[in-house]
């Protein structure tokens, strides 16, 4: 090799080696000082593409499992309350039982059941009402599928999971009945005598000299007995049932012949039986039980309603075309994924009431709410509508129990598993390997001492041609 002064080759040459050694070096330092050995785009393009995107996994998997613990928190505060009516539900049961049992119980009792059974749905109701995560409500009908009517004389009572979101109108075709006995006689004076009213199996005395409003306030003092009452209808005096449809009776006799001197029931006993509603909702027709019209089928299916008293006819409901009821979904949703649209939903229907044991075949009640155990038939009947409850809640805190343990815990499960292989993937792309890399950073650094030494070397080199000069 040629000894030159202008151009000193060995010495661009170290310090070209030296400079790559040094670059090198700076970083292994960066990556055993940031614990990553992909720091910026130019470490390496598609491995920091693909660790970003692993990023947003692992961090949309922490949350989604946060989400889930949450939803889980939601579920057992509202299982937590249904469990509480359901306990409820069960000693009204009890006390209806009791009710039933006729041939030991007198009115005072009868009358101290029907006051703890009201008691027991007004706490039912305050629970409806109040069961909240936060502020938002569980059991109110506002966490499931609700509806609304624009129709004063149609009340929403229920919906189901099966019911489509929309708005059906309601009309009735066949108006619900109470069961009516009506006097073949009307009184015209007062009563010429003592006489006794035996209504639905209890027995209602009339002092003689009473008037005809007189025995029709007479016989309402025992309606928490006799499940009855009475009114004057135009000039006839007529005893019908508290409830409405084909399950409700009345049976009212006299130990005196019918006169106009009389109550004008006369010793025959005059019976009836009620009329089970039958209308159209959403253009479908559907026959109905007492007063509640329920969809059985159709995109309104499950969905009930309440007929209102017509205010012409206490023992009628009303007729016709009775407005719309809009149905909507407020089912809680729960994003339980890391993703867009991995959601999870669950519709909690409303508890309260008037809401459980609506629409019960063959019984006179029409709902929870309006359930008496002051009569023999009434407590029987009242079983009936608590036992629909007990299964309308047991039923409910048993989806809500399969959602919590496969859905919600299932999930996160199969989240956490997710969460630990993706943070080992991003770990492999983007961790630095701490044993390799200080191999390197000790290489590295050998490099520099040596290239530092070697570019001494070579900028003393031109120096040699002095040695020529001489």
């Amino acid at each position: 090799m040629a000894l030159t002064i202008a151009s000193n080759v060995s010495s661009l040459n170290a310090q070209n080696n030296l400079n790559r050694a040094s670059k090198n070096l700076s970083k292994s330092i960066e990556r055993l000082s940031s614990g990553l050995k992909v720091n910026r785009g130019a470490d390496g393009p598609a491995a920091l593409v693909i660790s970003e995107k692993q990023r947003a996994q692992i961090s949309g998997l922490g949350q989604a499992i946060q989400n889930g613990e949450k939803a889980v928190a939601v579920v057992q505060t509202a299982e937590g309350a249904l469990n509480e009516i359901n306990s409820l539900l069960v000693k009204a049961r009890s006390l209806a039982l009791d009710s039933a049992n006729s041939g030991v119980n007198d009115a005072d009792s009868l009358a101290a059941n029907q006051a703890e059974i009201n008691n027991l749905l007004d706490t039912i109701n305050r629970i409806a009402d109040n069961t909240q995560f936060g502020t938002k409500k569980l059991l109110d009908g506002s966490a499931g599928v609700a509806g609304v009517s624009n129709d004063a004389d149609t009340t929403f009572i229920a919906a189901t999971t099966d019911t489509s979101a929309g708005s059906y109108a309601v009309a009735v075709t066949t108006v619900g009945e109470r069961a009516v006995a009506a006097a073949g006689t009307d009184q015209g004076a007062a009563l010429a005598a003592a006489e006794s009213l035996t209504i639905n199996g209890v027995a209602v005395s009339l002092n003689a000299g009473l008037t005809q409003a007189q025995v029709v306030s007479r016989i309402n003092e025992f309606t928490s007995q006799t499940g009855a009452t009475a009114e004057i209808s135009g000039t006839t005096t007529r005893v019908y049932s508290a409830g409405f449809g084909s399950s409700a009776t009345v049976d009212v006799v006299s130990d005196t012949a019918a006169a106009a001197n009389s109550s004008g029931f006369g010793t025959t006993t005059v019976s009836d039986t009620g009329v089970d509603i039958v209308g159209t909702i959403g253009g479908t027709s559907f026959n109905g039980v007492g007063n509640v019209l329920t969809a059985s089928s159709g995109a309104a299916q499950g969905l009930s309603v309440q007929l209102a008293t017509s205010g012409s006819d206490a023992t009628a409901t009303v007729t016709g075309a009775q407005g719309s009821v809009s149905v909507t979904d407020n089912s809680l949703v729960f994003q339980i994924g890391p993703n867009q649209n991995q959601t999870a939903k669950v519709s909690i229907t409303k508890v309260n009431p008037s809401s459980l044991g609506a629409g019960v075949a063959n019984n006179q009640f029409g709902n929870l709410n309006s359930i008496d155990i002051t009569t023999t038939s009434g407590a029987n009947d009242s079983i009936g509508v608590i036992d629909a409850a007990i299964d309308e809640v047991t039923n409910l805190r048993g989806d809500l129990g399969a959602f919590q343990q496969n859905t919600l815990e299932s999930t996160a499960n199969n989240l956490r598993a997710t969460l630990e292989n993706t943070t080992n993937a991003e770990s492999v792309i983007r961790d630095t390997d701490f044993a390799a890399e200080i191999a390197n950073f000790t290489r590295q650094q050998v490099l520099v001492q040596a290239g530092t030494s070697v570019l001494s070397n070579a900028n003393q080199q031109p120096q040699l041609v002095l040695s020529l000069l001489r």
